[in-house]
């Protein structure tokens, strides 16, 4: 009878921890995503609706609100939409070729070129604006898309070498010997048996590049001075300053701005999860 009771007061205490853990998670999660809600329901409101009913949902919802701001953001979005396209498939371009090479070949100073890379991690961004700034004066790329899209590839590089590596490193070398003995030759082997294997992270690295592109700011703010040519943090910035007090277009643009980014997101949401949990695991 003892064991029983005990059983019954250990099986209750789990429940009450359950339902504890269940009610944070549940006010962790109202305050996550409390801020997407006032920003979706504030992009259909006026200045004056937002003042006096400011956390609720109004009536008539005001959609010309979305036409102000996408006629305002449009240009941005395009020119981010361009810098990423070629960036992002440049980054994983060559770092997976780089990562192979270093993961599947041995070459003399192979180690200490792959840690001269890797110590680029532990540098901030911002001991190398100047210096990078000066390099793209220099070279006469000052207010076009290449002042952006050559330092992302040479930026996002070494993080994706340094997990590529460790990926294709644990691949069977009889993988590798058995499609030599079939006749293939080296790029072959990379692009039909190695980049396959290690897809996921490749879809992780590509959406973690894509957000690093379409947010960064301080680097376009630098190099862009053409209006024409600004990428979408930048022209948000300067929409702030102009609709400073009509909220509604304002958050429009925020809520357009953020809606590129769910889709490379729910394309390889499968992908990036497991290459994250891939990830987690390996290292």
């Amino acid at each position: 009878m003892r064991s029983a009771t005990s059983l019954v007061s250990v099986q209750r205490r789990f429940r009450h921890a359950n339902v504890v853990g269940n009610l944070f998670l549940i006010v962790v999660a109202i305050f996550t995503f409390l801020p997407f809600y006032f920003l979706l329901i504030t992009s259909f409101k006026t200045t004056s609706q937002m003042r006096h009913y400011f956390m609720l949902p109004t009536w008539p919802m005001y959609f010309q609100n979305y036409a102000i701001a996408f006629n305002q953001v449009a240009r941005y979005l395009l020119n981010t939409a361009i810098v990423a396209t070629i960036s992002v498939p440049g980054v994983l371009l060559f770092s997976s070729l780089s990562a192979f090479v270093f993961a599947r070949y041995s070459f003399p100073g192979r180690t200490v070129l792959f840690y001269a890379i890797i110590s680029l991690l532990m540098v901030p961004g911002v001991l190398t604006l100047v210096p990078s700034f000066m390099w793209i004066k220099q070279l006469g790329m000052l207010n076009t898309y290449w002042a952006l899209i050559f330092p992302y590839i040479a930026g996002g590089q070494v993080f994706a070498i340094y997990l590529l590596r460790s990926f294709f490193a644990t691949l069977p070398e009889e993988l590798f010997d058995s499609a030599s003995i079939d006749g293939a030759n080296r790029f072959q082997v990379f692009y039909r048996i190695a980049l396959p294997l290690v897809k996921p992270m490749v879809s992780t690295l590509a959406i973690l590049n894509v957000l690093s592109v379409w947010n960064d700011y301080i680097w376009p703010l630098v190099t862009l001075q053409d209006n024409k040519l600004r990428t979408l943090t930048i022209g948000l910035s300067y929409f702030q300053g102009q609709y400073q007090t009509n909220y509604g277009p304002l958050f429009a643009g925020y809520v357009i701005g953020s809606l590129p980014l769910f889709i490379p997101f729910f394309i390889g949401m499968r992908a990036f999860v497991k290459g994250l949990t891939a990830g987690a695991i390996k290292m």
